[in-house]
């Protein structure tokens, strides 16, 4: 789309800060660009090297890999997509003071993040969605197998890719930032017209709050059913301090999921709504850069969140790739059930796979084949 055709469609629906004068020329000062451009340097370096790590560790080990640690790798691309595609782009143009890429450079970074963004969130939903089902259902654990999170790695990246081509297909568009700096959607179109309304409320239920709703309510069940079993978990394996610790770690691992999520992306998308069908001129400039800057952190504490307190992945770390001794592997499983991913369902199956083994003990000493079966079971219920 030439600058030529675009420029008169886009002085009149644009907002005066982008109306009068260069679009792409920076609204903030010199000082105020030179800071956010180094504060994404730092979290397009952070974002790199954490999201590439994961990514790494998982490759040694990829012939291993569980349904629902294949869903953190693709949130794991997701976040380095935005870090090595798109953070470039606005850095080079914050220590320029100014958009430099032109429209097609505008288009195409508006594509990128929304692409990679619309697929990190769609996928924290995914994984949201998968411990949900498998603390609170106790069959879905036992058939969930890797081509099933394959298939729903097909529909995540499809789902991404509809909204994200309907505006380089003319339903929507990407427009510049009101600071100048960086590209999005273009959210003003609901002041221009109907169909742009409609445009702007679809990709608002679709790719922000039908997410936001499935994320908030499969943490709230989560924390709600932990508390209904906490206790009998407690009882069954005394190993397990207590009941009260349980429910701590498990509480405080979904929240800070949801904490991390509506951080990130709830400012910008009030800031978003505001300025498609409020009063955009009404939103001071150094403010809207804000939201904007704290949605492009989520890149760097999604690894965080979703693998280093993720007590199996920071064994992996620290034991190596290689078969531990019986006794290691007792201990891992024991605080693999601790985590937000293992249902109390699990821990049922736990319990009566215990008591079998317990019997079996009793009858003949425990021979080692029974034990092996045992472990088996219960590691194939485990994930």
């Amino acid at each position: 789309m030439a600058l030529n055709h675009t420029a008169p469609a886009l002085d009149e629906r644009l907002p005066y800060y982008l109306r009068e004068g260069d679009p792409f020329a920076s609204k903030l000062s010199w000082e105020a660009d030179l800071v956010a451009g180094f504060y994404l340097i730092i979290i397009g370096i952070l974002s790199t090297f954490g999201n590439g790590y994961v990514l790494y560790m998982s490759s040694r080990r990829k012939k291993k890999l569980k349904p629902a640690e294949i869903m953190t790798i693709n949130l794991a691309i997701c976040d380095l997509g935005i870090s090595v595609v798109g953070k470039p782009f606005t850095i080079i143009s914050c220590f320029c003071h100014r958009w430099v890429f032109g429209w097609i450079g505008c288009r195409w970074y508006g594509w990128a993040g929304f692409f990679f963004g619309c697929g990190s969130l769609i996928t924290m939903t995914a994984v949201s969605l998968d411990r949900y089902l498998k603390i609170c259902y106790l069959s879905y654990g036992v058939w969930l197998k890797r081509k099933h999170a394959y298939i729903c790695l097909a529909v995540i990246w499809a789902y991404a890719s509809f909204w994200t081509t309907m505006p380089l297909v003319g339903l929507g568009d990407y427009a510049p930032e009101p600071f100048g700096t960086s590209c999005t959607l273009d959210w003003w179109l609901a002041q221009a017209s109907v169909g742009g309304q409609i445009f702007i409320l679809n990709i608002l239920f679709f790719c922000l709050l039908l997410p936001t709703a499935v994320i908030v309510f499969s943490y709230v069940k989560i924390i709600a059913k932990v508390k209904s079993s906490s206790k009998e978990v407690a009882h069954f394996d005394s190993r397990i301090p207590s009941s009260h610790v349980l429910e701590m770690k498990l509480t405080k691992v979904a929240m800070l999921i949801c904490a991390g999520f509506l951080i990130a992306w709830i400012p910008y998308a009030v800031v978003s709504v505001w300025s498609a069908f409020g009063r955009p001129d009404s939103i001071p400039i150094q403010l809207s850069v804000v939201p904007t800057l704290l949605a492009k952190s989520a890149a760097v504490y999604n690894p965080i969140i979703y693998q280093v307190i993720d007590y199996k992945f920071a064994c992996c770390q620290t034991g190596g790739l290689k078969a531990t001794k019986k006794k290691s592997l007792e201990d891992f499983r024991l605080h693999t059930v601790t985590t937000v991913r293992k249902s109390s369902a699990v821990l049922e199956i736990h319990q009566e796979s215990r008591y079998k083994c317990s019997s079996t003990h009793e009858l003949d000493r425990m021979s080692p084949g029974n034990n092996g079966d045992c472990d088996k079971e219960y590691e194939a219920i485990l994930w």
